[in-house]
């Protein structure tokens, strides 16, 4: 097992590679769904911009479809993806609903298709409803990456998923965290976000394995705040209702977290015998760690990975890079990445890197 003393090193050493700077927008919605477009100057399709050993077409469409558009994390991805293609001489639309759910998203798949877009960057709200859509558009020639939480389509269409960190890394680092702070005994909770996001329910599969080394740590509840502020603080208060003895919660969700914390910072009481970690922004978080409400947490920067997703489909559109294993890329700069082969339940895909963990030490060193 990765304890968060290797994780620290690690997530620092590849944090120093490349900080891309992000910062939050806001983006326009309606009660259905919301765009908003940054573009870059314009260029002829047929002109090229190098990238790493292949060349990268100028003048690409790429439609980023998160989650939602109001959810602070998946905004600043965005604009990572929207910082990747300017840089490519492209164009970014950012669309999506208001709500966690894929009914939201499939109006922004098919806009992207009567748009003939050249790819599609997705963080899927179901693993399997959005791949009706998801087919049409690779049938009409769109490239297709997942970022954040993957789509379980099977073969087709085929797909790159530019995963945020290992899946079993995150889950067994998870775990550990808690352990370190609670002493490894007491009864502990997951607040979650949708119950059927594809990347809460893998790391919560390694949670649940890492607990086993933990005989004295038991999960006596998994609940859904469906990465909506209101919701997240009703479970919360329903979890600490039904557990008075509750001594440590895991949300591995940047909504979630920040609203259980706010929660905690204005009953500083239960601080006494309950701890809240998972994964944050350090935005949101900053706060609540140096006024001690929340020890430690940890997170990837999203807006690399929304970076690393835009070259992605920037290259799979260009026939730089392709889906098998072994292909390589270059991310701008991040610097060069591999085509990972298929593993169970996960197809192609390319690793951005460990998280780093946050404390009063180092928190205020990132912006993002």
């Amino acid at each position: 097992m990765m304890n968060t003393r290797r994780l620290r090193r690690k997530a620092a050493s590849a944090l120093a590679l490349a900080a891309v700077g992000v910062t939050a927008a806001a983006c326009s919605s309606s009660a259905s769904s919301s765009s908003t477009t940054s573009t870059s100057t314009s260029a002829s399709a047929s002109t090229s911009a190098q990238a790493g050993s292949g060349a990268i077409k100028k003048g690409l469409l790429v439609y980023f479809i998160p989650k939602d558009t109001q959810n602070p994390y998946e905004v600043i991805a965005d604009n990572g993806g929207e910082k990747a293609l300017a840089a490519l001489g492209g164009k970014v639309v950012v669309s999506s609903g208001t709500a966690d759910t894929a009914a939201a998203q499939i109006p922004s798949i098919q806009a992207a298709i009567q748009a003939h877009a050249n790819a599609i960057v997705i963080a899927g709200n179901d693993p399997s409803a959005l791949c009706p859509s998801l087919n049409q558009a690779s049938k009409a020639g769109i490239k297709i990456v997942s970022f954040d939480s993957d789509v379980t389509c099977g073969t087709s269409p085929n797909h790159l998923f530019i995963n945020q960190a290992n899946t079993e890394q995150i889950g067994e680092s998870e775990v550990s965290l808690l352990a370190s702070e609670i002493g490894g005994k007491g009864q502990i909770a997951i607040l979650s976000a949708a119950a059927s996001a594809t990347n809460q329910n893998a790391w919560i599969v390694y949670m649940k394995q890492e607990l086993t080394k933990y005989p004295n740590m038991k999960l006596v509840s998994t609940v859904y705040g469906n990465d909506d502020p209101a919701t997240s603080l009703q479970v919360l208060q329903g979890l600490l209702s039904a557990y008075p003895n509750l001594r440590g919660i895991i949300s591995p969700t940047t909504v979630g977290i920040s609203a259980a914390a706010q929660y905690l910072d204005t009953h500083k009481n239960l601080l006494s015998h309950l701890t809240l970690t998972g994964l944050g922004l350090p935005s949101l978080m900053r706060k609540y760690v140096e006024d001690g409400t929340v020890a430690k947490f940890e997170l990837w920067n999203p807006g690399n990975l929304g970076y690393l997703a835009g070259y992605a489909a920037a290259s799979l559109a260009s026939g730089v890079a392709s889906l098998t294993p072994g292909s390589t890329f270059t991310a701008g700069t991040l610097g060069s990445y591999t085509v990972l082969a298929p593993t169970p339940g996960v197809g192609p895909s390319v690793v951005l890197g460990p998280p780093t963990v946050f404390d009063k030490a180092n928190i205020n060193d990132f912006n993002f």
